[in-house]
């Protein structure tokens, strides 16, 4: 029998990116579940090998007007508890902090685009980004942040924000950064947000970015599928 995987997709145009055919090849089953679409977050991870926590464009200050999002944090706590292998990405690494005591802010202001991103001591160390550069560049999409909760460790930083990735115990990572994102997707962001972007002319130029991702795109889904696969061996143990 397979092991499954839960994965919490927070919008339509944010799936899994180049994590999903690793799931298929590691003969995993996954299971979505879609918030936005009124589906309901379960109450548990029993029988689950993992959770996976997407992005999404909500705050954590909008949990009266997203209230699956407190439903969220606490199954991330019961994932927490129990060991079971956790990763979350931007807003998913959000609840992750939340969820174990940290507190969520705004940032000094917002990073769209690619920029480079510098492991820590602890991220050098880690067994998920071992033997990576200790530089490399990363797409980003956000403008919160989140402080280190108590006894996790802080694995990687950016000119703007210190706080990227987190350890929480063993087997819960969160990081703000994408690491999952394909070209296709980022063209689709790039369009749905079209509103954002507008407001932010004359600091973030999404043509830029379009013609960046080109570029940069290859070596980061590379180091996508193998901090992925690492964490698809965090089940198996």
């Amino acid at each position: 029998m397979k092991k499954r995987v839960l994965i919490i997709q927070q919008a339509a145009h944010e799936g899994p990116g180049v994590f999903a055919p690793l799931l298929k090849e590691s003969n995993l089953a996954a299971d979505f579940c879609r918030p936005y679409r009124g589906e309901p977050v379960p109450d548990s991870v029993d029988g689950y090998g993992a959770l996976i926590v997407l992005g999404g464009p909500m705050g954590l200050d909008e949990q009266e007007r997203y209230p699956f999002l407190g439903k969220e944090i606490a199954l991330i706590q019961q994932a927490i508890a129990e060991g079971v292998p956790l990763l979350g990405i931007c807003l998913g690494a959000q609840l992750i902090a939340r969820a174990a005591g940290a507190t969520i802010s705004k940032g000094p202001e917002k990073e769209v685009g690619w920029y480079p991103l510098r492991l820590t001591d602890a991220g050098r160390g880690d067994p998920l980004l071992a033997g990576m550069e200790e530089e490399f560049t990363v797409f980003q999409w956000h403008g919160d942040t989140f402080d280190i909760p108590d006894g996790a460790d802080n694995l990687a930083a950016s000119p703007l924000f210190p706080h990227q990735a987190i350890r929480v115990g063993r087997h819960a990572y969160g990081l703000q950064f994408h690491l999952e994102v394909t070209e296709e997707m980022v063209g689709e962001w790039l369009e749905v947000n079209g509103k954002e972007l507008a407001s932010l002319k004359g600091v973030i130029d999404g043509d830029a970015i379009a013609t960046e991702t080109s570029r940069a795109i290859g070596a980061l889904n590379r180091r996508g599928k193998l901090f992925f696969s690492r964490f698809l061996d965090l089940i198996k143990k």
